[in-house]
């Protein structure tokens, strides 16, 4: 913070003159952090012209004893320093490093200057704490713990007022703070771009300490840009082989929104959307590239794995990944919805309580279903799944419940016993019941309360038990109150209801495509390239899983035998247009998840809002399915594409 911008000397020494007569410091015409700083130097007992009561110099063998405990401090800042002063050559400064106390341990400076600067104790062994020196950058940084200009009559002793002085505090990975970093100069000179070099020196020195502090431990660097990691901008954090947050750099606290007292006590899949053994999967496969991760708010971040990883890899292996996973956990990649509903499945697996999944078309309803009969106690069971709405109308009561031999023409000669009797004491899986037709969900119903099956054709009923699962993609509330859907069958079927999240909302699409990618490749990881990833997480996937799953395998299908990246080019023709940032879908979907099809307008009357409003209503009955509103609002989807997009340019 400069505290000079707005005042200028004669102002700046008249309300320093009513402060020390008991002036209010609200009342006076300067920043409130430089009143504040001369009240506490008043306070002190310090007095802008007077003689200093105490001034802490220390002798040779106390600077020594201070260098030594503050080595590592010195020896990363020197290299900074050196650069700092090769900025400001020749302009009458000096570049100083201050403790945490306020000792002067190291200094670079033109000749000329350095011997002013030494008439007024700025040499190492002195004390420039706010106490002892008055108002001044490094005595100010330490007391605020933030990066301040001091600027001429600013300070409160006037023989200081010759300086212009720029100061930020060097932190630990902990957030502990280290030293204060300062360029002090000539107030005749002032560049106005001194604090932002000082406070970039004070990241760079921060970085350096902790690389040095965490060299044994996994430190993750990432930024929003691919070209911001490695630089001085990029966030760090440390890590610990069990995936704990020893430490973060300032540009990471900020970023995650992580405080000192987070330190050691977070984990890192409570920021990002990844376990540790998943992180350090992705950065095997991508060497020594750039990959991408998801943090928990939603944001991309690309990011770089450093450290020595190999006794980690093992020990992350024998802690994370050694117990065995059972079909549903194999199945969750991170996601929060996914988790969800998985955690509530697995509580009723096996168990005679009906499971309802809803989802759209092509998320994983069916892979759901089956991991679920797989992590029961019926795994060894048979699974039998129906798909409703692929069976012939004519064949269904026959395929489900069985005949007798002979009960209709083409019929086999020795009957069948029919899919539901197959699931005996295993699950039936019922795939979009909602398509199933009202007579047989009567007969379907009188199965599920009488567990006892009647072939077609006659004969004696036939007892079944079974656990049973059924899938849609419909809303069956709303079909049984429209007559649609038997609404007993409802609520015979409706024990526990688990809703799957759609590609587009899900968070873990990264880690989703690695397992995907690992089902294609025979031994060379693979990977794709990160604009066209983030292509991907901007796309709607209208086809969900089903789709991205197809894509992903035509892609590898696509790649040389001596390429191991997904780029552009192994995109289908079709895919490539579709993924194009000019495409109307792919930045209607980015509206979409940008929330600006917000409620807002719901409340006004205006012909923009209403239209507006309409067409979000639309997308939310049509759960997403842009092509289902268009047609429900009786355009076509480009139009509602055009409309859209018009919407959120040109907000009402």
């Amino acid at each position: 913070m400069a505290l000079h911008t707005i005042c200028s000397a004669p102002i700046i020494k008249s309300a320093r003159q009513k402060l020390l007569a008991g002036s209010d410091i609200n009342a006076l015409p300067v920043p409130k952090q430089l009143s504040q700083s001369w009240a506490r130097s008043h306070a002190a007992g310090l007095m802008p012209n007077g003689r200093l009561p105490y001034v802490e110099h220390l002798t040779q063998p106390e600077l020594q004893q201070t260098l030594t405990r503050n080595i590592e401090l010195i020896n990363h800042s020197k290299p900074i320093m050196e650069y700092l002063f090769e900025q400001v050559k020749d302009t009458q400064s000096m570049v100083v490093l201050a403790d945490r106390r306020g000792i002067l341990v190291h200094t670079l400076g033109d000749p000329i200057f350095l011997d002013r600067a030494d008439k007024v104790s700025l040499n190492p062994g002195s004390s420039w704490s706010e106490n002892q020196r008055g108002t001044n950058a490094i005595g100010l940084a330490l007391a605020d713990s933030s990066s301040v200009e001091v600027h001429g009559a600013e300070h409160f002793l006037e023989r200081n007022s010759f300086l212009t002085c720029a100061a930020s505090p060097i932190f630990s990975a902990k957030g502990e703070l280290l030293g204060i970093l300062d360029i002090s100069g000539h107030q005749k000179i002032r560049q106005s771009h001194t604090l932002g070099l000082v406070k970039t020196a004070a990241c760079m020195v921060e970085n350096r300490l902790l690389t040095a502090t965490y060299q044994k431990n996994l430190r993750l660097h990432f930024h929003t840009l691919e070209a911001g990691v490695g630089t001085v901008a990029e966030s760090v954090l440390a890590l610990s082989e069990d995936g704990w947050v020893l430490g973060a750099n300032r540009q990471a606290q900020k970023s995650l929104g992580l405080s000192p007292l987070d330190l050691g006590s977070t984990q890192v899949e409570q920021l990002f959307d990844c376990q540790l053994d998943q992180i350090l999967q992705l950065a095997n496969r991508q060497n020594e590239a750039c990959f991408l991760l998801h943090l928990r708010n939603g944001q991309s971040v690309f990011a770089k794995l450093h450290g020595k990883t190999s006794q980690i890899k093992i020990q992350t292996s024998k802690s994370l990944v050694a117990p065995v996973k059972d079909a549903l956990a194999l199945l969750n990649t991170g996601d929060a919805k996914w988790l969800t509903a998985e955690t509530k499945a697995r509580k009723i697996a096996g168990k005679s309580i009906p499971l309802l999944i809803l989802g759209e078309s092509g998320v994983g309803k069916e892979l759901f279903a089956k991991a679920v009969h797989d992590s029961s106690e019926l795994a060894k069971k048979p699974f039998i799944a129906i798909n409703c709405a692929a069976l012939p109308e004519h064949l269904i009561e026959s395929e489900l419940f069985g005949y007798k031999p002979g009960a209709f023409t083409g019929a086999q000669k020795e009957g069948a016993i029919g899919l539901i009797r197959q699931a005996h004491e295993g699950t039936l899986f019922l795939d979009e019941i909602g398509d199933m037709p009202l007579a047989l969900q009567a007969r379907l119903l009188r199965v599920l309360q009488e567990r006892q099956v009647s072939p077609l054709g006659g004969g004696k009923p036939v007892p079944v038990s079974f656990s049973l699962i059924c899938a849609t993609h419909q809303n069956l509330l709303h079909a049984s109150e429209k007559g649609l859907f038997r609404s007993d069958l409802y609520y015979r079927i409706n024990g526990l209801t688990v809703q799957l999240p759609a590609l587009r909302e899900r968070t873990d699409l990264m880690a989703l495509t690695h397992q995907l990618l690992d089902k294609y490749s025979s031994s060379t990881p693979l990977s794709i390239a990160p604009d066209l990833m983030l292509a991907f997480q901007k796309y709607s996937w209208p086809g969900n899983l089903r789709q991205y799953n197809n894509l992903l395998r035509t892609c590898c299908a696509m790649l040389e035998s001596n390429e191991t990246e997904i780029n552009w080019q192994h995109l289908p023709d079709d895919m490539l247009e579709l993924l194009k940032p000019s495409h109307p879908e792919n930045e209607l979907n980015y509206i979409y998840q940008q929330n600006l099809l917000s409620p807002q307008a719901e409340n006004s009357t205006t012909l923009a809002n209403l239209s507006l409003n309409a067409m979000q209503k639309a997308i939310q009955t049509a759960q997403g399915n842009l092509s289902e509103a268009a047609r429900s609002l009786g355009i076509s989807r480009q139009t509602l594409y055009r409309k859209l997009a018009l919407a959120t340019k040109n907000p009402p």
